[in-house]
Parts: C-alpha cells; structure tokens; sequence
C-alpha cells in the first residue's frame, strides 16, 4: 500500500491537473491534439484541468501554483527523450509515464532493440550508422555494402523521434540514397534495418496499480501501404482491426512481447510497443513509445475501448497513480 492509500486518498481527492502538450518537436500538432483530448476526458469526470506547454513560463508555473500531477502528453524530443520528465523530478511535481532513464532507453531505438532482443524477443537485423559515416567513407561504396549484408527491401528511419518523420521504405539500390536524405532531415543517425513483410501491430501496455497488462492489439492497414504520417493522422487514410487479426499464438506472442518491451526498458504507467508479424507467425519488435498518442485516429484509445475500458477513467486513474506517488 502507498503512503497515499494509507492516508485514506481517492480518487475524488484529485482535482487539479496540468496536461503538457505542444512541445518543440516536428510532432507539436499531434501533442496538442492527444493533450486536448487528455484534457477532455478528465474534465468529464469533473477534474480541474490546465493546458500547458513545455517553455520559458513552465518553472514558473510549477512552483508558484504546482498542480497535484502533471499528465505529459508530449511526443519527440523533449517530451520523451526524458528531459521532461528530469524537469518533473527537479520541481518535486508527481507526472503520468516513465522515468528519465527509462524514457531516454526507450527513445533511442538501436538501444530498446537491444535491451528487448536480450530478452528473447526477435528484432530485424540492421545497421545504426551516423550521416558523417557516408561522407567520410564514400557514399556509393557504403550503400553497396548495406544492400549486400541486408539485402532488400529495407527500412529506414531516425535512430530517434516518431510519427514516422524521416522514416521510408527502400525497394532498390537507388532507392536508399534518397531515403537516407529524407531521414537525415530529422536526425543525424539512420537506423536501417531488413523490411519484414507481414501483419503490422500496435499493442499498449497499460498499469493502473495492479501491475501491467496488455491491451488488444491492433492491426494496422494504411490505404497506400505504408503507415507514414499521413496515414496515422487523416481519418479514412488507415482501417484498423481490434483486435488484430492473428492466431492466438501469434496475439500471445504479441501480448508478451509489448510487456518484455515494458519492463526490460523499466517502463510505467502505459507504453505502446509496434511489432510486425510475418508469415510464418514469427512476431518481431519494431519500437515503442513511451507516450501513445492519444487523438481520435491512435492506437492506444481504441485498444483501450477494445479491452471495454472507459478511456476517460483510464487518464484518470493513471493521474491518480502519479499523484499516490507523491
């Protein structure tokens, strides 16, 4: 029992709560939008809510008037590379999600494939490689070789960040030059891996006090094949299934690999992990997300309507979590 519960707190005791949604990151739009609804739903179970954003006002804010828990709705960098949350740590302010450590873990993809693939879960094989790398040591010659060792098709994405900035598929040799210009617009390091063909899917984790659990995974079919940003946040643009479409092994294996993901990254709160499973069932981990979006096209809600949970009591208890760590 918390030191909250053995002072008698409930839920009716938290009333003021200060959603984080902006943010500097080329995923500020997307911010505003999950903090928006975040906000939303707690105000309909008649909790006080600040809208906030993450600038020069935001100390000032949390010591002259510092809310009961601050519920971070931020995507990117800054919002969950872990410099928030060290901000909440320093202001002594109880916050929604991971700690520091386990957010900057989380948000450097090659690392929370490594740390995951040590717990048994597959990962593609693929190559971390900084835009001075292809200077230094001669463009053509270096992209022969990444075709040669990791063949085709291939993906390419920022070693860090979401939404699918900078991130594409790479069909032919010719192709991967142009992918790597596009990735490096948003970051210095490529991660470049094997494209796994097969069932794309997103699974959230989610603890509201009684340990981790998986939500139903969902199943992701963009109209034009590739789920970039577009597709994840245009209406229409993407048909879901929830829960997905797979075997039972296979949505098994799913479910224990979001929650290997979470706890080998020293996860809290709530994570959505991406998984592709191919032909044969084999489910293998893409990434995962520290702060799900949370708008009316993400993932994480309608996992949470499919599991038959209230998304409004869900951000609740999730704050009243935080807040009981005070």
């Amino acid at each position: 029992m918390t030191a909250a519960q053995q002072e008698g707190r409930t839920v009716a005791d938290l009333d003021r709560v200060l959603v984080l949604a902006g943010g500097m990151s080329p995923e500020h739009e997307v911010s505003v939008r999950s903090g928006r609804r975040v906000a939303e739903s707690l105000r309909r179970l008649d909790v006080e809510v600040q809208i906030a954003d993450v600038d020069s006002a935001l100390l000032g804010t949390l010591a002259a008037d510092p809310p009961q828990v601050v519920f971070p709705a931020l995507h990117g960098a800054s919002g969950e590379d872990g410099a928030t949350a060290e901000i909440l740590e320093l202001s002594a302010v109880p916050y929604v999600g991971a700690p520091p450590a386990a957010c900057r873990a989380a948000f450097a993809k090659p690392v929370a494939k490594a740390l995951v693939a040590e717990r048994g879960i597959a990962v593609p094989r693929g190559v971390v490689l900084p835009k001075s790398a292809f200077h230094d040591l001669g463009a053509p010659a270096l992209l022969e070789r990444i075709v040669a060792t990791l063949g085709l098709p291939l993906f390419v994405k920022p070693d860090q960040g979401g939404s699918a900035f900078g991130a594409g598929a790479v069909d032919t040799p010719e192709a991967l030059s142009s992918a790597l210009v596009s990735c490096f617009a948003y970051g210095d390091r490529a991660l470049i891996e094997e494209r796994v063909e097969g069932t794309e899917i997103a699974v959230g984790v989610l603890d509201l006090g009684d340990g981790p659990f998986d939500l139903p995974a969902v199943e992701i079919v963009p109209d034009g094949g590739v789920y970039d940003y577009t597709a994840r946040y245009t209406p229409g643009r993407t048909e879901f299934f929830c829960p997905a479409r797979l075997s039972d092994a296979a949505a098994r294996a799913a479910a224990e690999a979001a929650l290997t993901a979470h706890r080998a990254l020293g996860l809290r709160d709530y994570s959505r992990t991406d998984l592709i499973v191919d032909g044969d069932g084999t489910v293998r981990f893409l990434e995962v997300n520290v702060a799900p979006g949370m708008t009316e096209t993400s993932t994480f809600p309608l996992a949470v309507e499919a599991a038959e949970l209230d998304f409004a009591r869900v951000c609740r208890d999730l704050a009243f979590n935080a807040y009981n760590r005070r």
